[in-house]
């Protein structure tokens, strides 16, 4: 259901967002699992047609990943969020991406919501919602409402946020997290849930101008990439508690009938 991109590829979108290596690493993590959980649920469900972006990351990226996989699927896309400056971000990555020759398809519905747990602006039903780095960001008492909603108006979700259990990850990158047992206990038992992204690397790493350019052309730099691809792959074959320590992000997957 989806292409397979390599992190060089992905590596496009993250510079149009000012990011770097670190950024396409997660993408392409995160496009590992939802191809297996979207093809698994393709056998239940018609391919997704209309997909909500419920929250914007708090710090890294704009999610052009989410895009992409919209772009994929054909989709129609909605993104909600509360913050202008953060919507603004959006859409200026979104035309840089586009400058590249990426994103040509997409042109997202923009929503402004008065807070991440109210959703209840948005009346429409979609076939899929994601979420990345959003939870972590909203007090424990608001994350029930915020499931709550997304579990109204999406047949399916897949969320993720920073690894509460990674005291590494989050004290380098500034963010609050959420363990995998909060996820769990959020979502319910029947949700798929796990760890994913655990680059060989801290978060918060910078580059130059410079660096970032020789990036998407050096040989070396696609060396470096594709291998990083192979290792992204062997996450999965980790042992759990080597994962719990090391992997900056928990996610869960959930729809009706799970």
């Amino acid at each position: 259901m989806l292409k397979s991109l390599s992190i060089k590829s992905l590596y496009v979108l993250a510079l149009a967002e000012d990011e770097g290596v670190g950024t396409a690493y997660e993408y392409f993590a995160k496009r590992l699992v939802l191809a297996r959980w979207l093809k698994n649920r393709q056998a239940q469900q018609r391919k997704p047609q209309r997909l909500l972006i419920a929250g914007l990351p708090e710090k890294y990226g704009s999610s052009l990943d989410f895009l992409q996989l919209a772009q994929e699927l054909g989709a129609e896309v909605t993104v909600a969020d509360e913050r202008p400056s953060t919507l603004q971000k959006l859409q200026n990555s979104l035309m840089a991406a586009q400058g590249e020759g990426w994103l040509t398809a997409v042109s997202p519905q923009f929503v402004s919501i008065p807070h991440l747990a109210d959703l209840s602006p948005i009346d429409e039903i979609f076939d899929l919602c994601l979420g990345s780095e959003g939870l972590q960001r909203l007090a424990a008492d608001d994350r029930p409402d915020y499931v709550r909603h997304v579990r109204r108006l999406a047949s399916s979700a897949a969320l993720f946020a920073p690894n509460g259990d990674n005291m590494a990850h989050t004290t380098i990158s500034g963010l609050a997290g959420v363990t995998l047992a909060e996820m769990q206990q959020l979502v319910g038992p029947d949700a798929t849930t796990g760890y994913i992204d655990m680059p060989p690397f801290p978060p918060g790493i910078t580059r130059s101008e410079e660096q970032r350019e020789h990036a998407t052309s050096g040989r070396l730099e696609a060396m470096a990439m594709w291998g990083l691809g192979y290792y992204a792959r062997l996450e999965h074959f980790l042992p759990t508690a080597v994962r719990r320590k090391q992997s900056h992000i928990v996610y869960a997957m959930l729809g009706i009938g799970d």
